[in-house]
């Protein structure tokens, strides 16, 4: 019987859950489901570019699993652009990577980032440079009081 799947931190959701080719409508294609750690898995080696050992230590899996998971990923990306199909994203058993909330005290946007990412250099909707953590933020995880950790889930 197999070792039960750990639980693969993500930084976050996609802000776009599906993709599909233009002109062609969503019920005529056939669909790939791409889980949020190959998503993740992406997002880290592909875009963020870090080598498989950092971004397994992200993703809180060995460097062989993350291979894996991003080899699996891109397989089924390929896939889809070779085919047509439609990329749904979504599933997994994932956890949220503990996150920081800050504001701007310029146009007043909150918005949160995952803890080790480095403090944000402007506000994302205004690019002022007066960001702040937001109220009842600060110093939280700093004395671990107020840190939660989150329970494995599987998203909907």
């Amino acid at each position: 019987m197999p070792r039960p799947r750990c639980c693969r931190r993500v930084a976050g959701e996609p802000a776009c859950k599906i993709f599909k080719p233009a002109g062609v409508p969503a019920s005529s294609l056939e669909e790939v489901v791409l889980s949020i750690d190959e998503y993740e898995a992406i997002r880290l080696a592909d875009l963020e570019g870090l080598y498989h050992e950092h971004a397994a230590e992200n993703m809180r899996v060995s460097r062989q699993t993350f291979g894996r998971i991003v080899e699996a990923a891109r397989r089924k990306i390929a896939r889809v652009l070779v085919e047509g199909l439609a990329l749904r994203i979504e599933g997994g058993e994932i956890v949220m990577a503990e996150q920081r909330t800050f504001q701007c005290q310029q146009c007043r946007h909150t918005w949160s980032v995952p803890f080790g990412t480095g403090r944000p250099d402007n506000c994302p909707e205004c690019k002022s440079k007066n960001i702040c953590r937001a109220e009842g933020e600060r110093g939280v995880g700093k004395t671990g009081q107020g840190c939660q950790r989150n329970p494995c889930r599987r998203p909907q």
